[in-house]
Order: structure tokens, then C-alpha cells, then sequence
């Protein structure tokens, strides 16, 4: 049974992951685009930090508005700030932005049992459909 720490860190994992493809994928037809280190630090601020303040908030007893407020500000605020996105681009990121955490909480609960990424959105695991 994998602790609660190592689900933690990989629920990080692919969040940047998706966090990163979803900034290239935005971004896709500049012709200068965001260099390899911008992105990695704004991802590290916006999913590292989000996702630290939100489980160490949770942990604490903050309120959850707060500890899922503060984080998804800075995923719909820092991104667009940091890479001056415009028009077509700013469009993609706040759709992609919007729909990227409750797809991955959605992958997790079905296929894994995990629910803790977004447990106030209830999602049974392919194991309990199934039984």
C-alpha cells in the first residue's frame, strides 16, 4: 500500500506534467517561445507551491475555499501575467486551466481509487462500479 506522502508527490508529478504540456501547448505558435526555465519556474510556483499550500492548508484546518482558492488563483493569474498571454492563447490556457484538475482528479478516482485530489467532487474507481 503506497503512503499518503508518495501519493502526494505523484499527483505533483503529472500535474506538471500536464501543467507544462498545457503552458507548450498554448504557446505553440509563437515564434519565440517561453524558455524551458521560465516554464519550470512558473510551473514550480504555481503546481509545487499551489499544491503544497493546498495539502499543508488542509492539513491545518484552514477553511477549504482557501486552500483551493489561493492555488487556482495563481494557476488562472501567474501563467497569463508571466507569459503575456493574449487573445487565442489567454482562451486556451483558462479552458485547459479550468478543465485540467478535475480530469486528472477523474483519472485518479477511477482508475487508482485515489479521491483525495478534489474530494468534494465524488468520482467511485472503476473497482466500485464494477463490484
Amino acid at each position: 500500500m503506497e503512503s499518503d506522502v508518495m501519493r502526494f508527490w505523484i499527483f505533483v508529478a503529472v500535474s506538471l506534467i500536464v501543467f507544462v504540456g498545457l503552458l507548450r501547448f498554448v504557446t505553440r505558435h509563437r515564434e519565440l517561445r517561453p524558455s524551458a526555465g521560465a516554464v519550470a519556474a512558473v510551473a514550480a510556483v504555481v503546481v509545487v507551491g499551489g499544491m503544497v499550500f493546498a495539502k499543508y492548508g488542509n492539513n491545518l484546518g484552514l477553511p477549504w475555499w482557501v486552500y483551493y482558492t489561493v492555488p487556482a488563483l495563481a494557476t488562472l493569474m501567474v501563467p497569463p501575467v508571466a507569459f503575456a498571454l493574449r487573445g487565442k492563447e489567454l482562451a486556451q490556457y483558462l479552458v485547459l486551466a479550468f478543465l485540467s484538475s478535475p480530469v486528472i482528479h477523474v483519472a485518479f478516482s477511477l482508475f487508482l481509487g485515489w479521491h483525495e485530489y478534489m474530494p468534494f467532487i465524488p468520482v467511485p474507481s472503476l473497482k466500485q462500479l464494477l463490484a
